[in-house]
Order: C-alpha cells, then sequence, then structure tokens
C-alpha cells in the first residue's frame, strides 16, 4: 500500500526530495546543491543538466533512508524556483544553453525595447502588460529570457521556429524528464509558474499571443498550462517512480500558500529569507495593484476556479543581518544577532532602513540608498542589532498595508515561514507593528508540504483542503502587546526615516556604483557617520565631524546618519 507522498523542491541553490504522511509529517528528507554560475556582472545562471541529474539522486537518496521504493509512493508533487528559464531541444532532450536564473538582469535592453514600442499611453513603459498579465515590465521574469536565448544562442531561434525546442520553467523541466524526456515526456506547467512568465493572460490562464508575437516566442515552445492539482503523468518506466502518479505543481511561494493553509479571501503568508516574500489571498478575481505590487496566481485544483493573490517583496531583510556580520564583524553568527538586540530594551532611537539598491514598493525608488538614522551617543551596537530586526518587521507591515489597500480587506492574522521565525524578538516585534497575532505553522517545510498537498489531493490521498487545515497546528504564536499610541509612534518615525534615503544617488555616482557592483569582489569602504548642521561662519561645507563642531551650531533635532556602501543581496 501506498502510504507516503513525495515532494521534490527544485530551489535556487538545491534540489531537495521530502516524504510525507497522511498526518502531513515529514519522514525523510535529502537535498544536492548545484553550482551558481556567473559568466559575467548581472548573470546567473544553473546548468539545467546538473538539476535533472541531482533530482535523480535525491529522490534515490530519500528512498533509500526511508527504507521504502516507487511502491510506496502514492504520488509526487513538484514545486519550483520561478521564473528561472530553461530551453531544450525536444528531440535529443539536451539544453540549448544554461538556465537563466531569475535574479539575472541581462534582458534589460530586451525589457526597454518592449517598452518602448508603439501603442496607447496608458500601455507603454514598465505597464505595458500589466492588465493582462498582472506583472511590469522587468528582467525578473521569464519571456524576455527566451528572447534573449532565442536572440544570441547559435541556430536557437531556428529550431525553435520549426518547432523542435521547449521552453519551461524547472518544473516543467523536471516533469518532462521524470515522465519520459525525449521519449514521450510531458510538456506542461501550472498557472502558478505561468503567471511569472509575462506570457499567460491572468483571466483566462491562458497563453497570451500578443504578447509572445512582440518578445518574438514562438507559441510552440510553451508548455501546456494545467491545474496545480491533478494528474500530469506517471513515472518514467526504467526511472525510479515507473507508474508513480506525477501530480502536483506549484511555484515555490505559492506552495508555501498553500501548505499554510491560506485558504480564504484576506489571508496571508510571508516567507523570511534573504528577502522577504509575501502573498495574500485575493479570491477567484484577480486585484490590479496600484501600489506597485504584483498580481498572480496562488493556486489552482483540478476543475475549481484559480485562486489569487497580491504578491509583494522586501528585497533586504535576513540579507541585512549577514551584512552586519560579513562586512561590520557585529556578530560571528546570524542567530547572534537575536542575544545582541535583547541586550537592549528597545532601539535607542536608531532606524536602519536598508535600502542597500533603492526601494521597492511601495516606493519604487532606484535612487534611494540604505541609511541608519537616529544616532545619539547613547546608541551602542545593541540598539543597532534591534534596529535591524525591526526594519525587517517595518518593511513588511508597509507591503502588507499596500496588500490590504489594493484588495480592501483586513488582515486578520500573519502566517509565517523561513528560518528568521525562530527569531522571537522579530516575531513580537512583527505582531506588535502590525497590529495582529503572528502564527509560525507546525510541520518544518511549508514549501515541500504544499507541492505534496496539492499531489495528494489529485490522487485522493488526502480528500481535499480541508485535511491541510486539520493537519495544521501552531509551533509559536505572537500576539501584539505594544500600546497602539507606541505602535503609530514607532511606524510614524520609520516613515521618516524612510525619506532620509531619497535622491541619494545622482547620474555620476550611480555610473560610479555600477561599475563597483560589476567588480568580481566588492570590499565596502567602512562607513562614515556624518551629521547634518547649520554651517558655522567661514566654515565651508554642511557635513562635518559631530566632534570638532561648537554644539551651538547644531539643529536641536539633529541625528547623526549613517549610508552604508551598497551591497549584493538576492532574493530567496
Amino acid at each position: 500500500m501506498a502510504d507516503y507522498v513525495l515532494a521534490i523542491d527544485q530551489g535556487t541553490l538545491v534540489s531537495r526530495a521530502t516524504l510525507f504522511t497522511h498526518a502531513g509529517l515529514v519522514v525523510e528528507t535529502a537535498e544536492l546543491e548545484h553550482a551558481q554560475l556567473h559568466p559575467h556582472a548581472g548573470w546567473v545562471e544553473h546548468d539545467a543538466t546538473e538539476i535533472w541529474t541531482n533530482v535523480r539522486e535525491v529522490v534515490g537518496a530519500v528512498l533509500a533512508r526511508a527504507n521504502l521504493t516507487h511502491r510506496d509512493v502514492a504520488a509526487v508533487g513538484i514545486t519550483n524556483q520561478r521564473e528561472t528559464a530553461v530551453v531544450w531541444d525536444k528531440t535529443t532532450g539536451e539544453p540549448v544553453c544554461p538556465a537563466i536564473g531569475w535574479q539575472d538582469t541581462r534582458t534589460e535592453a530586451i525589457v526597454e525595447r518592449l517598452g518602448a514600442l508603439p501603442g496607447s499611453v496608458a500601455a507603454v513603459g514598465a505597464d505595458r502588460y500589466k492588465e493582462r498579465v498582472g506583472l511590469p515590465l522587468a528582467t525578473y521574469f521569464s519571456g524576455p529570457k527566451v528572447t534573449w536565448i532565442l536572440d544570441n544562442v547559435e541556430g536557437a531561434r531556428a529550431k525553435a521556429e520549426a518547432g523542435d525546442l521547449l521552453f519551461g520553467t524547472t518544473d516543467s523541466w523536471v516533469l518532462w524528464n521524470m515522465t519520459g524526456g525525449a521519449r514521450g515526456g510531458i510538456h506542461v506547467t501550472d498557472p502558478t509558474n505561468a503567471s511569472r512568465t509575462m506570457l499567460m493572460n491572468l483571466d483566462t490562464l491562458t497563453w497570451n499571443e500578443e504578447i509572445a508575437a512582440q518578445m518574438s516566442i514562438p507559441l510552440s515552445m510553451l508548455p501546456e498550462i494545467r491545474s496545480s492539482s491533478e494528474v500530469y503523468g506517471t513515472g518514467r518506466p526504467g526511472g525510479l517512480l515507473p507508474g508513480v502518479p506525477i501530480a502536483g505543481i506549484l511555484g515555490h511561494q505559492q506552495a508555501a500558500t498553500f501548505g499554510q493553509a491560506c485558504f480564504e479571501v484576506g489571508d496571508a503568508t510571508i516567507t523570511f529569507g534573504t528577502g522577504n516574500f509575501m502573498l495574500l489571498n485575493t479570491g477567484t478575481t484577480p486585484v490590479p495593484s496600484t501600489t506597485g505590487l504584483l498580481t498572480t496566481v496562488a493556486y489552482k485544483i483540478g476543475a475549481e476556479p484559480a485562486v489569487y493573490a497580491l504578491e509583494g517583496t522586501v528585497d533586504v531583510t535576513g540579507s541585512l543581518v549577514q551584512w552586519m556580520r560579513d562586512n561590520l564583524a557585529m556578530i560571528t553568527s546570524a542567530d547572534e544577532v537575536e542575544g545582541l538586540a535583547m541586550s537592549v530594551p528597545d532601539n535607542g532611537g536608531a532606524y536602519f532602513v536598508p535600502a542597500f539598491a533603492g526601494l521597492y514598493a511601495p516606493y519604487d525608488r532606484s535612487d534611494a540608498r540604505g541609511a541608519l538614522v537616529g544616532l545619539t551617543r547613547y546608541v551602542n551596537k545593541g540598539h543597532i542589532a534591534r534596529a535591524a530586526l525591526e526594519a525587517t518587521a517595518f518593511q513588511t507591515r508597509e507591503v502588507l498595508d499596500a496588500m490590504t489597500a489594493d484588495a480592501g480587506v483586513s488582515l486578520a492574522e500573519l502566517t509565517v515561514a523561513g528560518a528568521a521565525v525562530r527569531n522571537e524578538t522579530l516575531m513580537q516585534f512583527q505582531a506588535d507593528i502590525l497590529g495582529v497575532a503572528v502564527i509560525r505553522p507546525t510541520g518544518g517545510d511549508q514549501v515541500a508540504a504544499g507541492a505534496a498537498y496539492a499531489a495528494g489531493i489529485a490522487v485522493g490521498f488526502w480528500p481535499g483542503t480541508q485535511t491541510i487545515i486539520d493537519n495544521a497546528a501552531d509551533a509559536g504564536r505572537w500576539v501584539p502587546s505594544m500600546a497602539s499610541a507606541e505602535r503609530d509612534r514607532q511606524y510614524r518615525l520609520w516613515k521618516k526615516a524612510v525619506t532620509k534615503t531619497f535622491n541619494w544617488v545622482d547620474e555620476p555616482a550611480a555610473a560610479a556604483e555600477l561599475s563597483l557592483l560589476a567588480a568580481p569582489a566588492l570590499v565596502p569602504e567602512p562607513a562614515t557617520a556624518v551629521r547634518t548642521v547649520a554651517t558655522p561662519p567661514g566654515v565651508a561645507g554642511p557635513e562635518l565631524d559631530a566632534d570638532l563642531m561648537d554644539l551651538s551650531y547644531f539643529h536641536d533635532d539633529a541625528r547623526a546618519v549613517v549610508h552604508p556602501q551598497p551591497t549584493h543581496s538576492s532574493l530567496n
């Protein structure tokens, strides 16, 4: 009897296989890293063949560790890094070039060209396709990556136009290979991944022929869009999972949403990582954003209507702690930041805005740069550590405020996942600054669980989504303890701090910064604390070392400002 469901998680850094029981509990897991390739500045690549090899190895390893065979597996679900583009020859099964990662920025010229195509005033620029696909024109999404491959890989366009090439995000690549590859592999994706290509109509869940034509992508390359939970095919003969139904596909963030049972309108989930990813369930009608957020598909179960979401991203959260460790040597491991923050009762008036590469929604300010403001001689490294943690919570509230405003709903509670949820100080402050409960579910890897549940529901291993709700339990719950007046005061000061990051980059500085960021090994210069003052008579320049100034020249409300040097960070 098949008593387990297998989830394959093909991620940005690793490929992982996890076995789940009927109770939604993890039995065993195995993972392998794959190489991160950076052949040029701004390029991020993966070897798709290595990824497929690793997937096979982790599936074999997890079955061996659990002392199981394919006969014990009822179904397989796939979750994956989104937007990463793979193009391969359907006859040979070989990729035509390395997979282009979601962080890759080589398609900037293509994005600019598409935005400049003739059209109505409302349809030009970054929002050209947004009404139809929910996404702005950006290097982040898959469509322009495919265009780049066809334009730059020798012979690729001719093969594509002859119908010999296939495109897919890594879910499609893994599924095609698992179901037979060049010998009858199934070429399918689900709406959560298709909605990240900039090629899918949000309302009909079909490919947009006009957009594909403008990107010069033959429709024959595109996978069939099926639901997130249905049987697509079975494991190939001779493989590790022969005859086992492959029955669930969800992109990473959507899998976390599904695994955390965010099934009601207004349910929100956030994954804390290098950056933060937030999804808010908006129901069966796509909600356009007026605040710079993305409209995307949350999931689609079989023949049921698709459920949509608003998605927001905070670029720098966990990577800020990493920056404090690696660049400032304030801590020796990320786990130490909580103890340092707990050494003080509050932030001491300091606010840290980590706009290392600008600000995302709701500001969309590429001219912003990071700032640590409100400094006095009272502030010590404990206050700075607390300000860094609080920055994550403040940024999260800003995005969630934008989401609820767009959706016209109120946030009842926030479900959280990711490594940072072990930080009790951060979770309590997140609840305090939001004014709602923050919940950490049991079960460990909610991303893999989401893919497993989607597959298990499709084959009847679980009867439906109610099972996910029933299996869920709180591993941690934080309720607000901060007075509303204090919450408002701190949020107002945060907003004030954010304004101090604006207009920091001028054109010559921006060009110099891009040159620095392209360097293979950038070691930022030590940050210098400066204080903006009224210039004393006979002294040139407004920014002077505070210790050398007669204090009578300072404004009473002035505080020191530190602008950190830019640093690389990746969304994860």
